[in-house]
């Protein structure tokens, strides 16, 4: 029974996540996504959890795998914001090689 609720709630899951994002505006797009990016660390709590497992291997497995989606997920939920917020910063103008 535990295997049905819980694949009813990651289907759920999905299709919510499926209409929130359809209906943000193409502008709200990418600072949508690099904000929630930077709180990927929600699968650690998942690395954590796995750890009461009975099987060692494959709770250090489910572990490993929880952190390193997570470290990639934050990091790139930074470059992303980073070059966003490099766009808008004014461009230095190039008077010194005209001054020559």
């Amino acid at each position: 029974m535990e295997a049905v609720y819980l694949s009813f709630v990651f289907v759920l899951a999905i299709f919510l996540g499926f209409e929130l994002i359809s209906k943000v505006p193409s502008t709200l797009h990418t600072p949508l996504m690099s904000g929630s990016n930077a709180i990927s660390g929600i699968p650690l709590i998942g690395a954590i959890a796995s750890l009461q497992i009975d099987d060692p291997f494959f709770s250090t497995l489910l572990g490993t795998l929880a952190i390193a989606f997570a470290a990639v997920n934050v990091v790139g939920g930074y470059m992303v914001t980073d070059r966003m917020l490099k766009m808008f910063k004014k461009k230095e103008k190039k008077t010194e090689a005209r001054d020559k």
